[in-house]
């Protein structure tokens, strides 16, 4: 990188909210605008409250980072493909700060904040063909040469986070964020998530638009744009500082977490709902960052679900345990609804609901 930033400024919807830098021992520091405090609201309510000062970030988990600006760099499949890109630039990736992989975000990032300076590489106009994208992502899973399609791949997924590759494409003025298969998955991964998406729109959780693309690609509206305006977005590891890539989170309290941050017990309910869901469908993968809230009419929500698929988790237990168990049984499930106070014979029909729902469920094709 030619410009090496110092000092990063934080935007959110054309206003400044602050400035980050780094301290000697590469910890990030953050203070807010004076002007911003005066008139904004926190963006990451837990670890950055709206007060005057600065704020020093811990070394863990994110690499001296915040939570909430750690939401805005790429992760899994985005993190491939910068780091593939930047090699082929003749750039170290190692080399880079958490300052300058954030002014590679910019302008590009999930959710709605934006930093400056704007490093991030311009996106490439139109859509191009899936079939061609797909067998380019597979090419490189699969360490082979994809000369220039590199460079698209990066300026359509670079941002983005999970394991599966995918692509942000803009179709008919609406933001989709398409997904493609990883070596491991099914042929038909995509028309699978498809189904389960379904099932769970029947089970009454609240998902984002979703499409088929050409009868194979599974693709969601994006739920961190609305009529072309971004929505802040705080993913709950974001939001509890909370390493996502390994088990640390119990359900208990996350919904605790989830009260705390809307004030609002439907929410809480909504997460109930997508918690047996989860271990309903065996979705073992429910990791910090595959729950969002987001920041809408300056009043957190709970975002749509997302990611909902069988998967086998962390040593084939729930990355989120349940009572303290990554294997639970509808006991524990009903232990973290008493702890909240839920109604007892509410979230017994909720549980009975989806479960009637899910056993009379098939699939094409199972993980």
């Amino acid at each position: 990188m030619s410009n090496k930033p110092k000092v990063i400024t934080v935007f959110l919807h054309g206003e400044m909210v602050g400035r980050l830098a780094l301290t000697p021992e590469n910890l990030c520091a953050f203070e807010y605008e004076p002007g911003f405090l005066r008139n904004g609201h926190s963006i990451s309510p837990f670890y950055l409250p709206l007060r005057p000062g600065v704020f020093v970030a811990k070394r863990d988990p994110f690499n001296g980072n915040f939570g909430v600006f750690n939401d805005s760099l790429p992760d899994g499949w985005g993190n491939l493909l910068l780091d593939r890109f930047l090699n082929s630039q003749k750039i170290n990736p190692a080399d880079l700060t958490v300052l300058e992989r954030l002014s590679l975000v910019g302008s590009s990032g999930m959710g709605a904040l934006e930093y400056k300076p704007d490093n991030s590489y311009t996106s490439i106009e139109g859509n191009p063909d899936l079939d061609f994208l797909a067998t380019e992502a597979e090419k490189i899973l699969n360490q082979k040469d994809t000369g220039s399609s590199l460079e698209i791949l990066f300026k359509l997924g670079g941002s983005s986070g999970g394991a599966r590759p995918k692509v942000l494409l803009n179709i008919n003025g609406e933001e989709w964020l398409i997904k493609f298969r990883s070596t491991i998955d099914p042929l038909n991964v995509g028309k699978i998530e498809y189904e389960y998406a379904l099932l769970a729109k029947e089970c009454g959780i609240e998902m984002p638009e979703i499409r088929l693309f050409e009868g194979k690609y599974f693709g969601v509206r994006r739920f961190d744009r609305d009529a072309r305006t971004k929505i802040h977005m705080l993913s709950a590891a974001g939001l509890l500082n909370a390493d996502y890539r390994i088990p640390c989170l119990d359900y208990q309290g996350l919904l605790t977490a989830c009260f705390k941050l809307t004030g609002d017990i439907e929410e809480v309910y909504k997460l109930y709902r997508s918690m047996v869901f989860n271990v309903l469908i065996r979705n073992r993968d429910d990791h910090a960052r595959n729950f969002s809230f987001l920041l809408k009419n300056n009043k957190w929500k709970l975002s749509p679900a997302y990611d909902l698929l069988p998967s086998n988790g962390f040593n084939g237990f729930h990355t989120t345990t349940i009572a303290g168990h990554g294997d639970p049984k509808y006991a524990d499930i009903q232990s973290v609804a008493e702890s909240l106070g839920l109604n007892k014979n509410k979230t017994r029909d909720i549980y009975e609901m989806i479960e009637a729902k899910c056993l009379n469920f098939t699939s094409n094709s199972e993980f």
